[in-house]
Parts: structure tokens; sequence; C-alpha cells
């Protein structure tokens, strides 16, 4: 089950996974996660094949959905462990996204109220296979390269672009985000 929200964030409801995603799509609250390295790259993950909702596309580090009354920040912890393997050394808020991606490839829609969160990982990462079919530590210029030769997720530049102040705030200039 998820949140559904109004545009401000405020919980109106809950619906099934499957049926909030159909288009047109319905308002859920939902989190995006990214993590660097202590050199300032950006851990991306190439999400399982088996998955029904973008399979194989490359995307930030975790995404997902707070179960109702989860916290979004209790939630971006607790699924960045189950699919990674990990626990960031650091996690921190980086705003909100609100937005609407249809996603050609299976016709669903990503209509979501994104909290962002950026933190460090410093400890190596163990994906779940069900979940993360590979990963790849990116700087600024090895991602603009994978991003023209690979699919990623239709919602992955919008919320790189909205989390960009805190990425550079957390990675510093030398790290060209």
């Amino acid at each position: 089950m998820l949140e559904l929200v109004d545009e401000s964030g405020n919980t109106i409801g809950t619906a099934e996974k499957l049926s909030a995603h159909q288009a047109p799509g319905r308002l859920h609250r939902a989190f995006s996660v990214f993590l660097f390295d202590p050199a300032g790259r950006l851990l991306l993950q190439r999400r399982a094949l088996g998955k029904y909702h973008s399979p194989g596309v490359w995307s930030n580090t975790c995404c997902g959905h707070p179960y109702p009354g989860e916290s979004p920040f209790a939630a971006a912890a607790r699924r960045t462990h189950e699919e990674l393997g990990v626990s960031p050394s650091l996690l921190a808020e980086a705003g909100t996204v609100r937005y609407n991606h249809p996603d050609p490839e299976s016709g669903l829609v990503e209509q979501e109220f994104n909290h962002l969160f950026v933190g460090l990982v410093q400890s190596p990462v163990r994906p779940d296979p069900e979940e993360v079919h590979e990963t790849a530590f990116v700087s600024p210029q090895e991602l603009t390269a994978l991003h023209e030769r690979a699919t990623f997720s239709a919602w992955f530049m919008t919320v790189l672009d909205a989390a960009r102040p805190a990425v550079r705030e957390l990675t510093g200039p030398a790290a060209g985000w």
C-alpha cells in the first residue's frame, strides 16, 4: 500500500501500489536516495530485470515508497539497506519534487511527491539480485557518457536535478556535480 497525497504532500488516503501507477496515475508519496563514495562518485543501480516497473534501466542509488505512516527518511534508510545491503554513513534530506512521468515501455505512470535524500556510503554494496541487476559508482562525466548510451528511469533526471543543490553541498565543488 502507498500513501496518496495532495499537491502539498499531505496524506489523503492509501492505494495499492500497482493501481496507483496505472494511467493516469494517482499522486503518491515516494523517496529517492543519492549516495556518494568518499571520492564524490554517485552510486547508481541498474534495476533488476524481473521488476514489474522499469526493469533493467539505470537509476539513482535507491528509490521507493514509504509504507503508510512511515516517515520518508526511515523508508529511504530501510530500502537502501534492503536493496543494496548498506546503511549510509550519512543521510540528509534534500527537499522534495513533484512530477508526472509516464513510462512508455510499461504504460505505468510515476505521479509522485518525491522526498529527496543525499548521503555517503563507505562500505561495500551487497545488492539483492531480486532488486538490483548491477551497480556503478560514476563521476559526473561518466554519468553523462552512460546516460548517452544506456536507458535510465523516466524520473532519474528530474530527481537528480532537484537534488543537485544538496549534492553539491555534500560533495563539494571539486566533485563537479
